[in-house]
């Protein structure tokens, strides 16, 4: 890249800002072979928690089993492929979007302190913008051309709610932010339900209910843990607003609805393999729920955030295990 194009590109953002010297020495504006290079590896150390590429991952993941759930056509293996990077990849850009137009938040919370957007290491340009509609333009484009218009329609959904709807509109506004932005999950989950059919199945729908009622329950432990960065940040996340101990009770609630929700599919076909997990996952879960009411602390905050996951990922695997076992 040129000197000019150097510029061009740390303007947009798309590279990390770099000090100007005052002055220069002879030979100092021929850049060695090796700079470009280093310049490079830094912007790719930066990539992994600058697209929530974990999250993300949690997201593909749950749109593959929405997928092996839903009963109808055989899938070919490439249009699976196709459909986790999709998913993937409109996620990342997501999650990059949520960390550009929240650096203002992220400078005030310990937890998010050092993303790159925070402290400077890229500058918020709209060279990034328009990276991000890139990468939810091509998910899209490729899951209609590939799959169908539906599952298209999905993967663009849940980028949305989770760009827009939850960072840019509800966030800031009221602690029901997490609860209505949380259906980002469950657009994942009718993702890969529409890539078999695009009349959704009854199962499909009860994924998509239990993705919807674990979102606040994982967030919430992690809001408990973190409470008081939110509270710094002006962020009216719920325990900000009643308390640890309040908040710890209506995640257990919720955690009721949920392990309910996730053992409804036995009635829709699933077979023992999903029954040990989902009745595994969520009895684990709902232990350290009791165990949260009992002691509303960060530890214990923590130990439930991991648990939510843990539970996630067992009522998941599970699902597309006993899929592929029945079939």
């Amino acid at each position: 890249m040129t000197t000019r194009g150097q510029a061009t590109a740390a303007a947009s953002g798309l590279l990390p800002v770099q000090p100007v010297p005052a002055c220069r020495q002879p030979g100092a504006g021929i850049r060695s072979p090796g700079t470009a290079l280093v310049r490079a590896r830094a912007v790719a150390a930066l990539v992994p928690g600058l697209f929530k590429l974990r999250i993300g991952a949690v997201i593909a993941f749950t749109a593959l089993a929405g997928l092996a759930v839903t009963p109808g056509r055989g899938v070919a293996w490439w249009e699976i492929t196709l459909l986790g990077l999709s998913v993937l990849i409109a996620s990342a850009a997501a999650g990059a979007f949520n960390q550009y137009y929240e650096a203002d938040l992220d400078r005030r919370m310990r937890r998010t302190r050092g993303r790159p957007f925070a402290t400077g290491a890229l500058r918020a340009g709209p060279g990034w913008l328009a990276l991000i509609m890139l990468m939810v333009g091509g998910a899209v484009v490729a899951t209609a051309l590939a799959l169908n218009l539906d599952a298209a329609f999905y993967v663009f959904l849940g980028a949305f709610f989770y760009a827009v709807v939850y960072t840019v509109w509800l966030k800031r506004r009221t602690w029901l932010n997490i609860v209505v932005g949380g259906a980002a999950g469950s657009f994942a989950v009718l993702a890969g339900a529409a890539a078999v059919t695009p009349q959704l199945d009854a199962i499909a729908i009860v994924f998509a209910a239990m993705l919807f009622l674990w979102t606040p329950s994982h967030f919430w432990c992690l809001a408990i843990a973190c409470r008081e960065d939110y509270a710094a940040a002006g962020v009216p996340m719920l325990p900000v607003l009643i308390g640890n101990a309040r908040t710890a009770r209506v995640i257990l609630s919720n955690t009721v609805a949920l392990v309910a929700t996730s053992l409804t599919p036995l009635a829709f076909g699933m077979g023992w393999i999903y029954a040990v997990g989902a009745a595994s996952g969520g009895a684990f879960f709902l232990a350290r729920n009791l165990a949260l009411v009992r002691h509303p602390d960060r530890a214990s905050a923590m130990r439930c955030f991991h648990a939510s996951l843990a539970q996630l990922t067992l009522v998941l695997a599970s699902a597309m295990l006993d899929r592929t076992i029945a079939g």
